[in-house]
């Protein structure tokens, strides 16, 4: 007993927190398969994109993040990243359209709807800096920015909570129209001010 009372302490911290160490470890998992889902499916929309599918691709995150709560905690950026159609030194990369999904209070990192539109403010386009990405005239690219605060299974100090973010990147495979419409009047999920 005196042995076991000893090695009890030790044991069930082992267990508890090799649990959350699985836990905090699926979140990231959850949130970039979150980032992958979200630019895949946004750049696959055929022909033009509405609200409408901003909708379905916002669904699929939905379904992605359930067991981790990421509505609740968590927030997808999806920014359509386009040329901006200038020259010189104006010439750059344009934030054609911005929408945003889940309760938690972030921005993107690299700007809003229309940034860029008039200068080379995104000259070197989206992404940390060494891996940023651009898109050619006449096309875009979905580039989705996820972030999650990380909510832990045991309340009492083994983890702070964290904050965890993903980014990814798709082209837009086979689209004419890279302009947002909204052929049913949706809601539309702005990011904000």
């Amino acid at each position: 007993m005196i042995e076991f009372a000893f090695a009890a302490p030790l044991l069930l911290t082992l267990i508890l927190g090799g649990v959350e160490v699985a836990n905090y470890a699926l979140a990231h998992l959850r949130v970039s398969e979150i980032a992958v889902t979200v630019a895949d499916n946004a750049g696959r929309v055929p022909t033009g994109i509405d609200e409408s599918n901003i909708y379905e691709v916002f669904d699929g995150a939905a379904t992605v993040g359930e067991s981790i709560d990421f509505e609740a905690n968590g927030r997808v950026i999806l920014s359509s990243l386009e040329h901006n159609g200038l020259t010189g030194s104006n010439e750059g990369q344009v934030i054609n359209w911005q929408r945003c999904w889940g309760s938690l209070d972030q921005q993107s990192l690299y700007g809003i709807e229309n940034f860029g539109e008039t200068n080379a403010a995104l000259e070197d386009g989206m992404g940390a800096a060494g891996n940023q990405i651009t898109s050619i005239e006449g096309t875009a690219v979905m580039f989705a920015e996820v972030v999650y605060d990380y909510q832990p299974l045991l309340q009492f100090g083994i983890f702070e909570p964290d904050q965890i973010r993903y980014e990814s990147a798709f082209n837009v495979r086979g689209r004419v129209a890279n302009n947002l419409t909204n052929a049913n009047s949706l809601a539309r999920m702005v990011c904000g001010s």
